[in-house]
């Protein structure tokens, strides 16, 4: 299956639910902002997640589609929130909502879209229990993306062991993906062990997700992921690759040369280079694609308590697709 075509698909199916739930209402200017990102598009890739699971347990999947609405209205307000942070001007090639409006509507804007999240899972048709095992699932996951956003912040311009490195990218991508993966498998009444195991596979499937998205990072094609190859060098990120070449690299004169291109916003575009080459050289960036490789390998083994159907296979071809992308 092209995971890649099948997300497309699904995308489609759920735009128009995604643009449903935000009615016209004043102030139009709060209105304008929380819709701005949801509706702009992008990979759809936590809702589409949903409702696989969902249908993979052997759910109806209409009844999943305002849960897949209201995490992608989550995955939304945090990045709202994150650009502001980052201090980021551009996303989907529209000015981000801190640049375009201004800082206090994307603060509210972001709480906005958390809060209408909420507000549709709780008209969410299905049994109590399932709805108090979603509202676990999501809460949990957005209290740990807040922590996973401090820890990013505080990794920066530090040297971090690859154990704190995981522990971030856990928290700041994978723990909504699970959320996604447990809530559609509970939408569709599936048993605890199912539904924890999905929840596993959708918590390595983030893991290796953005393992690769740092490799991107550094070894991607900029016209494709529309990324300056190596900023993220300047940018002083913690990543795998970082922390690797940081713990691994003996060269007194290579290490004090990699910590003064790391964190620097005037490395010039040879330095960053040059410090590509040194990760390159010790294996660094090797290693990550195979530690990503591995999280997926793990993902997919946690499938197996699913029958055969279309469903799963998705979910398992969407695990290979996020470390064969090419943005």
């Amino acid at each position: 299956m092209d995971a890649k075509q099948y997300l497309m698909q699904k995308s489609k199916e759920v735009d128009g639910a995604i643009k449903s739930f935000i009615p016209d209402e004043e102030p139009m200017r709060l209105i304008e902002a929380s819709r701005q990102y949801p509706y702009a598009g992008g990979k759809r890739m936590r809702p589409a997640i949903v409702l696989a699971a969902c249908g993979a347990v052997g759910g109806d999947k209409s009844k999943a589609v305002p849960l897949a609405v209201a995490i992608e209205y989550i995955h939304n307000f945090t990045l709202i929130h994150d650009d502001y942070m980052d201090g980021d001007e551009m996303r989907r090639g529209m000015k981000t909502i801190h640049v375009g409006y201004d800082m206090p509507t994307a603060i509210l804007a972001g709480d906005a879209l958390f809060a209408k999240a909420y507000q549709i899972i709780a008209e969410l048709d299905i049994p109590s229990d399932n709805m108090r095992g979603i509202l676990k699932f999501v809460s949990k996951a957005v209290w740990d993306l807040a922590r996973g956003q401090q820890f990013d912040i505080e990794n920066e311009h530090q040297l971090v062991s690859e154990e704190r490195y995981t522990e971030t990218i856990f928290l700041k991508t994978s723990v909504l993906f699970a959320a996604a993966a447990a809530g559609g498998a509970l939408v569709g009444n599936a048993s605890p062990e199912v539904v924890e195991a999905i929840n596993k596979y959708a918590l390595d499937m983030g893991l290796g997700f953005q393992m690769f998205d740092d490799y991107l990072g550094i070894a991607g094609d900029s016209s494709k992921t529309g990324k300056s190859v190596g900023n993220d060098l300047r940018k002083g990120k913690c990543t795998l690759m970082v922390t690797y070449t940081l713990e691994n690299l003996k060269d007194e004169a290579k290490l004090a040369k990699f910590k003064s291109i790391l964190g620097n916003m005037n490395a010039t575009e040879e330095e960053v280079r040059e410090g590509m080459q040194i990760m390159k050289d010790i294996g660094a960036i090797e290693y990550n694609k195979k530690a990503a490789e591995d999280k997926i390998a793990s993902a997919k083994s946690y499938l197996s308590i699913l029958p055969d159907s279309e469903d799963k296979e998705f979910m398992l071809a969407l695990a290979d697709y996020a470390i064969n992308r090419e943005v």
